[in-house]
């Protein structure tokens, strides 16, 4: 495709792989503008990082991380790669092009939100760990139904809905639990039902698109591409907003090169530590016999 150039070549340069239900030029072109939102985002976010307070660009690595896994994602989608041709299960004529470049930019783009929820809730890192094992299973469990020919991926569709009950369970619990003990519930709510809620439209999509096989390549990537869109680039900017109102130090996730404190504790914030002299022992002095009489 000529990126300078208003023609979208894409389907021409890189053929859809699919006989029947495949990518289309319109679908391109949505993809490359949802690319272009993702790039956008990318670079603000790291435009952003240059002048946040030191110790406090925990949000900002993050978010730079899911919205660069996006971006290259969806510019893999919008130039028709990263897909394969799978026989739909209806036994319809012709296969359809089924892309894993989108189950990557989950995997990969996905964990990074999680731990930033995680982070403001003030949950174990155990917990947390654990939250991205669930969306990984999720994630992995869908990608292997979109790729079976045969009415068994359900069984993948049901092992992965389960996983994302669970997650959005340790969520609403654990999650909740601790975020009232750090003072962040009313914040915490917002941004965590707004990531539950969205996830929540994940299966219908599913199921519509590379499961049921129910509605067009073009119109399953609009389905997805709404919800992408909406869960990292604008959760991205309601973190990073709300971030400024809080104190990252209360809530234990001020990052230094010390650890999880404020570097205002250390002398090396504003120079060298100051080296003290080493403290001589004290000698032991052996009390005399009429001391010790």
């Amino acid at each position: 495709m000529g990126l300078i150039t208003r023609a979208n070549d894409a389907l021409k340069t890189n053929p859809p792989t699919g006989d029947v239900y495949h990518l289309t030029t319109a679908g391109s072109d949505w993809l490359w503008a949802v690319t272009a939102i993702y790039t956008l985002s990318l670079l603000i976010v790291v435009g952003l990082t240059f002048f946040a307070p030191k110790g406090e660009k925990i949000f900002h690595y993050l978010f730079t991380i899911s919205l660069f896994v996006g971006s290259v994602a969806y510019f893999t989608m919008a130039s028709d790669l990263g897909s394969t041709p799978i026989l739909t299960a209806d036994n319809a004529a012709g296969t359809r092009e089924i892309f894993y470049a989108k189950y990557i930019n989950w995997f990969g783009g996905w964990p990074p939100v999680i731990i930033a929820v995680g982070l403001i809730s003030g949950v174990s890192w155990s917990t947390i760990v654990f939250n991205i094992g669930l969306s990984w299973i999720w994630v992995a469990s869908w990608l292997s139904g979109a790729l079976v020919r045969t009415n068994y991926k359900w069984g993948f569709f049901v092992f992965g809905l389960f996983a994302y009950f669970i997650l959005a369970a340790s969520l609403f619990t654990t999650g909740v639990v601790t975020a009232k003990r750090v003072g962040i519930t009313r914040h915490y709510f917002g941004l965590g039902g707004w990531l539950v809620f969205l996830w929540l439209l994940y299966p219908i999509a599913w199921g519509l698109d590379d499961g049921g096989n129910e509605i067009k390549v073009t119109s399953g990537f609009i389905f997805f591409g709404i919800l992408d869109v909406l869960l990292v680039p604008v959760l991205a900017f309601g973190f990073l907003a709300l971030a400024r109102t809080w104190d990252l130090r209360a809530l234990n996730i001020y990052f230094t090169q010390y650890g999880r404190v404020a570097p205002g504790e250390f002398p090396e914030r504003e120079g060298a530590r100051e080296k003290t002299a080493p403290v001589e022992p004290t000698p032991v002095v052996e009390p005399t016999p009429e001391q010790a009489v």
